[in-house]
């Protein structure tokens, strides 16, 4: 039931931006217990006029290659494993495409698990 949103600057290769999703849906799957086929994920790249960040927000020193992912999830997970999944990340981000630990920021937001219709206009998660 993720739904995860990639933004990065314009430019990266097909291969790279590749990598960056098989790296997610790993994470997810190894540390969020996401079924195998649910797989939701989109890449936005921008120009550089498009894309503002703070290159040293909170003492890390970001670059050019900084990756913004926002991953909207059920609010059904214990911080535990929230804190899990953001090191599985990073750790896959960074062997595959190989990005800097500095260059990854993740948000994640939590909906009720109403909020959620993956078709046919139904609330599949409601019971």
């Amino acid at each position: 039931m993720p739904l995860t949103r990639v933004s990065l600057r314009r430019g990266k290769p097909a291969a790279y931006r590749k990598a960056i999703l098989g790296s997610l849906y790993r994470a997810m799957r190894e540390t969020f217990d996401v079924p195998d086929g649910d797989r939701f994920m989109t890449i936005s790249e921008h120009d550089d006029d498009d894309f503002a960040y703070g290159a040293d927000y909170l003492g890390l020193r970001r670059s050019d290659d900084l990756v913004i992912i926002q991953i909207t999830v059920s609010n059904t997970r214990p911080m535990a494993q929230k804190q899990k999944l953001y090191r599985r990340i990073t750790d896959l981000l960074t062997e595959s495409p190989g990005l800097r630990t500095e260059d990854i920021f993740i948000n994640l937001v939590e909906v009720l698990p109403e909020n959620w219709s993956f078709g046919n206009g139904e609330a599949q998660y409601v019971r």
